[in-house]
């Protein structure tokens, strides 16, 4: 049976309070990954004590990444569920899960207290995490794509990259007045647990606003509900190869975002920068990729989608190597932070472009399942496994700027991807007017 896309009913254009309500849901996840990030060295000694501390560090960031290999089971299943029964549960379900996962990091006792059963918990707990934001990606970013007016698509999706920012700025600002008011003891002990429960009581919030969304997708009713099983058989049958380029075009975005977070780690650990220097890195670089990609948005919106995304992703595949071996070179906080904000302006301007691309090449019948998939795929291949390479590569090389090349390699991949990619417009009727066979 062929259903055309007409055969949906069109739905109205959200109001701004919708809108927010799905950013604020999205950047309380963001929120809980950046503290994560943040305080890894600290959620390291709690559960992984060690004599050596890159031991330590590693087994940390090692956790952090498991809450990445669990998102495309997210992705599969929550992303599925919004192409059958529509973005809204979906989006309900992802902050359900969240929930959990945030509240189990709050109450867990650390390896002292309850020996080898604290790190075997704290893997279930990243898992709940890790299932909850490879379902939101999907359902939230077709939300926003087919909410938005016309000719702004781009603009009103960076707002996903926005709500990274603010979750950046959130967790920094939390991890600098903590470093401030508390001892190291006592922030090693406790204290790095404040910013999961401050996230644990803005959840119920997002939780209620987003109960108040109008739905932008219905199932044609000339037609049978589709089964998770028939969306995945139609994504990687008609759609595998689109799958796979996305996977790589979502490489370097990737992990330059999960690099940019890794810089308060850096600064601890390769620079000897005071934590409170470390925690002003995070909000530094929130308040630049909000600004900036905002910008991209507009731009992406105005002259297309590939130009926005090329011209700084070139620039920053040129620069990545150069700045880091100057800030290894002079030591200083002012060449760290000018270098990291150049980083941070280029991946801001591409970031909205680079989604909306993603987004808009597949079909609305299937849109949340497939964008879902390659999202959960590509960041879970290049940014869960990111921390791992740069303490690994640093601690191989003994040298500090070695990131730096393996940036340059997965940026280089993004961009032969996106050049292969058609630009698409999610308006061009021909792309959307799709058929579902059954």
């Amino acid at each position: 049976m062929s259903i055309s896309i007409n055969s949906y009913q069109e739905q109205p254009k959200a109001t701004k309070k919708e809108f927010a309500a799905v950013v604020l849901g999205a950047a309380v996840e963001f929120f809980d990954f950046s503290a994560y990030a943040i305080f890894a060295v600290m959620i390291g000694n709690t559960f992984f004590p060690s004599a050596n501390a890159f031991t330590s560090l590693l087994l940390s960031v090692s956790v952090f990444a498991i809450g990445f290999i669990v998102r495309p089971l997210g992705a599969i299943f929550i992303g599925s569920y919004a192409d059958r029964a529509g973005r809204k549960p979906a989006m309900l379900l992802t902050m359900v899960l969240m929930t959990i996962g945030t509240g189990g990091l709050v109450i867990l006792p650390g390896y002292e207290t309850i020996g080898i059963a604290a790190p075997i918990l704290l893997v279930i707990v990243r898992m709940m995490q890790g299932l909850a934001w490879g379902g939101e990606a999907g359902p939230s970013t077709t939300y926003i794509m087919e909410a938005a007016p016309e000719g702004r698509k781009a603009y009103y999706i960076s707002y996903q990259i926005v709500a990274q920012g603010i979750a950046g700025i959130m967790a920094g600002t939390i991890g600098f007045l903590l470093t401030n008011l508390l001892t190291s003891e006592q922030m090693s002990v406790w204290g790095w647990r404040i910013p999961f429960a401050i996230g644990l009581i803005i959840l119920p919030i997002a939780i209620y606003m987003r109960r108040n969304l109008n739905e932008t997708f219905q199932n044609p009713q000339d037609s049978r509900d589709p089964t998770t099983r028939s969306l995945l058989s139609e994504v990687f049958k008609n759609y595998r190869g689109l799958v796979i380029t996305c996977v790589f075009l979502i490489s370097g975005n990737a992990i330059t975002m999960y690099f940019l977070n890794y810089m308060t780690t850096y600064a601890l650990k390769e620079l000897k920068f005071s934590p409170s220097i470390a925690m002003e890195t995070s909000i530094l670089i929130g308040v630049i990729i909000i600004i900036f990609s905002l910008l991209g948005g507009y731009l992406a919106d105005r002259f297309g989608r590939k130009m926005p995304i090329l011209v700084p992703r070139i620039l920053l595949t040129i620069l990545i190597v150069p700045g880091l071996e100057i800030v290894n070179k002079f030591n200083s906080e002012s060449v760290f932070f000018a270098v990291i904000s150049v980083l941070a302006i280029l991946q801001g301007l591409s970031g909205a472009g680079v989604v909306t691309v993603l987004c808009e090449n597949f079909p609305k019948y299937i849109r949340s399942t497939g964008f879902s998939i390659a999202y959960a795929f590509g960041i879970t291949i290049f940014g869960g496994t990111a921390q791992i390479v740069f303490s690994w590569l640093i601690e191989l090389t003994g040298n500090p700027s070695s990131p730096g090349y393996y940036l340059m390699a997965a940026n280089i991949l993004g961009l032969t991807a996106l050049i292969l990619l058609k630009e698409r417009n999610s308006s061009n009727s021909e792309h959307n007017i799709v058929a579902y066979e059954k």
